[in-house]
């Protein structure tokens, strides 16, 4: 049973926070991903502006739902790893 959304939201924030304050490498590609955007946004006729904002919309989206799975993933994957090793501490 998948935990609820909201607290894989919070989880997420966390890590981010946490990523945002201890790891330069995320905090300069961060910097780097917010420069191009603002970028590509100025260089977009007008016209083309909602085209954009629904890109980033679905960028977003599918961010989220690849972030869920990953999360989903860690926790079957340690729950498997403790099947093991209970399997292996009773031989």
């Amino acid at each position: 049973m998948p935990f609820p959304p909201a607290y894989d939201s919070h989880r997420l924030e966390t890590l981010y926070s946490t990523l945002s304050r201890s790891n330069p490498d995320y905090t300069e590609l961060s910097a780097e991903c917010n420069s191009c955007i603002q970028q590509i946004k100025q260089a977009v006729p007008d016209e083309m502006q909602h085209t954009l904002f629904l890109y980033e919309d679905a960028q977003i989206s599918l961010q989220s739902i690849l972030e869920s799975s990953i999360y989903l993933q860690g926790f079957k994957d340690a729950l498997h790893l403790f099947s093991e090793l209970q399997g292996t501490s009773g031989n």
